[in-house]
């Protein structure tokens, strides 16, 4: 009996246990349960702060990646100086240093001179010779005896010519530093440009193939300034450098020796520049080089068409300014049989508007549009107006765009105390004026 009461104890605490065991189990389970669900809380939690942070880097590199809109700096300007059959081109760059490249001949340095004083010019930071040909170097001799020149930059193709060895001569009386470039070099004129030399032939077989070819950068716009640079400098240039450029001054005064059609096309400039003489004994320049500007679309001007030439940009912006309208263009036709006409103009605000009161729309591709006391020069892209209607050039710091207006530039070109305002067709005839 007693036996068997143990036997029962012994049962009645065994079942008492494994009840404990399983009530003290379940708490443990729930602790374990309610963790792994706070760990997977916290995951999410993390996960999410994550992608927040991977939104807000991306919207910072967003705004970091903005273009920042480029804003007109200060102006610089090209001057073509019309020496006759020769070249002559001041730099004048945003922060007034001055770089002359080549002189014209002999005869011309006392223009030149006078030319460079009429800018402001006391002092010249470089001076460059392209080549020792007399047409280039001979008008540097006045300027070397007359205007102070910190660097002179010079092909170092050697020349037996009195002038040539005259002009190394000054150089070193003066102490002036002297420099022979090498290809791909850049110049210092101002940090505001990029001046390279993309061709520099000390060891070239002849004088034009030794010419300094310069390409300035300012901004958007550019200009490639190639002396008398042949074919075969061209075609070496091309192989190697970006050469398109917004501004040419065409090699050799136009010479077909210069000029190519593969060069032309890739440098597509908007305005080509040529210096020559009138009524030269070289046949300078060559029609079919004239030709070729033209199917492009380029502006062309020379020298001894139009004077001096002036080129001014403020990086973005360009407007090119003449010494005298073209010859062709003083010829007045009779306007009664032209259907556009100038209607309105106002001077302080910078507006012209063109009308068509004809019956058929015209294309005005070629025209120009000229402010003839300010003697500034708009020349149309090619768009077509409509039969009766009605288009504003505009200019000048506010100067509007689209609907109806066509920006010129954000300089200002007329003369508020009076300008005229004349309209040439595409064939350099006067069509209308507004004075």
């Amino acid at each position: 009996m007693k036996y068997k009461f143990l036997m029962m104890l012994t049962l009645l605490l065994l079942l008492v246990g494994c009840t404990l065991e399983e009530s003290s189990k379940e708490p443990v389970v729930e602790q374990e349960e309610q963790k792994e669900q706070k760990e997977q809380q916290e995951q999410q939690e993390q996960q999410v702060e994550q992608v927040e942070q991977v939104e807000q880097v991306e919207q910072v590199e967003q705004v970091e990646t903005t273009a920042i809109p480029i804003k007109p700096s200060v102006e610089m300007a090209v001057h073509f100086i019309d020496v006759g059959q020769g070249d002559s081109i001041l730099i004048q760059s945003p922060k007034g240093k001055n770089m002359l490249i080549d002189g014209g001949k002999k005869g011309a340095g006392k223009q030149v001179v006078s030319y460079l004083r009429k800018q402001g010019v006391e002092n010249l930071d470089y001076v460059v010779a392209t080549h020792p040909d007399s047409d280039h170097i001979g008008g540097l001799i006045t300027v070397l005896n007359s205007i102070t020149i910190n660097n002179f930059v010079d092909s170092g193709k050697t020349h037996t010519s009195q002038t040539y060895e005259e002009m190394l001569q000054l150089i070193l009386d003066k102490k002036i530093s002297y420099i022979v470039p090498s290809k791909g070099e850049q110049i210092a004129l101002d940090p505001g440009l990029k001046v390279t030399v993309m061709n520099a032939g000390e060891d070239a077989a002849d004088n034009n193939e030794a010419s300094i070819v310069l390409k300035v950068q300012y901004g958007e716009v550019s200009f490639l300034l190639t002396g008398d640079a042949d074919i075969g400098i061209e075609r070496s240039m091309l192989q190697v450098y970006d050469l398109e450029s917004t501004i040419l001054k065409a090699g050799h005064h136009g010479s077909d020796t210069s000029s190519s059609e593969d060069f032309i096309r890739v440098v597509n400039p908007k305005v080509a520049i040529l210096s020559y003489g009138l009524d030269n004994s070289y046949g300078h320049p060559n029609a079919s080089v004239v030709n070729q500007f033209q199917e492009i679309g380029a502006d062309v001007y020379a020298t001894a068409e139009v004077g001096n030439i002036t080129v001014k940009t403020n990086g973005i912006d360009y407007r090119v300014t003449t010494e005298n309208l073209p010859e062709e263009s003083t010829s007045v036709l009779v306007t009664s049989e032209s259907t556009i006409a100038i209607t309105s103009k106002d001077l302080r605000e910078e507006i012209v508007g063109i009308t068509n009161d004809g019956e058929s729309s015209i294309n005005l591709k070629g025209w120009q549009l000229v402010s003839v006391s300010g003697n500034q020069t708009f020349k149309f892209p090619n768009i077509s107006l409509a039969a009766g209607k009605t288009i504003y050039i505009t200019s000048g710091p506010d100067a509007a765009e689209g609907q109806g207006n066509i920006k010129w530039t954000n300089g200002q070109m007329w003369l508020n105390d009076g300008d005229a305002a004349r309209l040439l067709n595409d064939k350099g005839e006067i069509v209308s004026e507004l004075k």
